[in-house]
């Protein structure tokens, strides 16, 4: 597509096919920065390419926000968590805002980033930093004590998190202190926090002047596992406490441009946690599932809302209205292999039959041994499902998990 120079030049941090296509496919000029193995496909498909390596930002980091200044480049936008920090270094040099470099550590870092929540008015549940074992134990003690538990009573369970990886990375679920002497040393530090009863969802927001532009709400069926858009009419219906939260979160963190996507619980009786927040596309292909949900390209809405050059036409223009001008739901479900041992990939009869059943990216198995999931584990590959009902969909999600894909 043609590009046009008076509209804002774009830097993608990471590889994403998707992201590029979505680029190629827009007004704007673009330039992919991704690491060396990019490099060819890039040259073969005529994509435009910087190499650079994300390992820790240390005294090199500068070079990469020059290099991108001197081409012109006016924004950098992150699309994975550990680009997160290169794109509040480089676009405090680009946009000449120093704070954003701040920002985005406390983007990435969950401690600070539910202290920040914290103090901006949030409700967040009991949290701390673990640097050993025995840190652990302490926290999942003081937690039981705290819900006045008696002995005997089923311990209330805590989860540990890694600092700064993305979503179910390292993330565990403690209930007994025998449990933490299965965490390998190297885990730590960690961030433990209190478990939260409630019903968990994610939002996806758009925002450009510190505006909200499109929020989605992603229905999780089950964590890991499971999610579709938009959501059930009994999710959508805290739509407005949901949007109230998001413009506190933006308070909070003061962000002026770009997109988060952040996790709440909502209670029995209606009041809403923060979990964490990301300032990145989120996992499991929400961006595909909303193109499919809505039409609009979401990886150019991020575009949009990264580009200081954006207009506030273009803008409202681009996006659709909430769940109204959905023409269905979308959603996908992540396969893991039940058994031990697997030999090859074989699609259930139902699932392939359901009228919702779209497509799916699964592969044959290469070797026969499963390995065992620590924690969350990633997922062998995603099915895609497509359909009028949202709770039809919802329930088969959910019964996926009882099928066999691999046997």
């Amino acid at each position: 597509m043609k590009k046009d120079p008076s509209k804002g030049y774009i830097a993608l941090l990471g590889w994403s096919l998707n992201a590029v296509e979505a680029a190629e496919n827009f007004d704007r000029r673009y330039v992919v920065v991704a690491p060396d193995w990019a490099q060819e496909y890039c040259e073969t498909h005529d994509i435009p390419y910087v190499s650079w390596n994300f390992e820790r930002l240390n005294d090199r980091s500068m070079e990469i926000a020059e290099t991108l200044k001197d081409m012109g480049v006016n924004v950098a936008i992150p699309l994975f968590e550990e680009t997160v920090e290169w794109a509040g270094a480089i676009n405090s040099v680009l946009l000449d805002k120093p704070r954003l470099y701040g920002q985005s550590l406390l983007l990435r870092d969950k401690a600070l980033m539910k202290r920040r929540a914290q103090l901006g008015g949030i409700r967040v549940g009991i949290f701390e930093e673990a640097h050993d074992h025995g840190d652990v134990i302490r926290f999942l003690k003081r937690v039981n004590q705290t819900l006045l538990k008696l002995d005997g009573d089923p311990n209330d369970p805590i989860h540990l998190k890694a600092f700064d990886k993305a979503g179910c990375l390292g993330h565990r679920v403690i209930r007994t202190p025998d449990e933490v002497d299965t965490i390998p040393d190297e885990e730590f530090p960690v961030l433990m926090e209190s478990h939260l009863d409630g019903w968990e969802f994610a939002v996806e927001a758009w925002i450009h002047d510190g505006k909200i532009r499109f929020l989605n709400i992603s229905e999780y069926v089950t964590l890991g596992y499971s999610v579709f858009v938009p959501a059930t009419p009994e999710l959508e219906r805290y739509r407005p406490q949901i949007t109230a939260q998001i413009e506190k979160l933006i308070k909070a963190f003061d962000i002026d441009f770009g997109f988060i996507h952040p996790e709440y619980f909502v209670t029995s009786d209606g009041e809403m946690y923060f979990g964490e927040v990301a300032y990145r596309p989120p996992g499991f292909k929400v961006f595909e599932l909303l193109e499919r949900a809505y039409g609009f390209n979401a990886y150019q809405g991020l575009i949009l809302s990264f580009d200081p050059k954006t207009t506030e036409e273009e803008i409202t223009t681009f996006f659709p209205t909430e769940v109204v001008d959905a023409k269905g739901h979308a959603g996908c479900f992540g396969v893991y292999p039940r058994r031990r041992v697997v030999s090859r990939l074989e699609m259930p009869e139902e699932t392939e039959d359901h009228p919702y059943f779209e497509s799916h990216e699964l592969t044959p198995p290469l070797e026969e041994t499963v390995t065992k999931r620590t924690a969350f584990g990633t997922h062998w590959g995603l099915l895609y499902f497509f359909g009028d009902d949202p709770h039809t969909l919802r329930d088969l999600l959910k019964h996926q998990e009882e099928l066999d894909f691999y046997v």
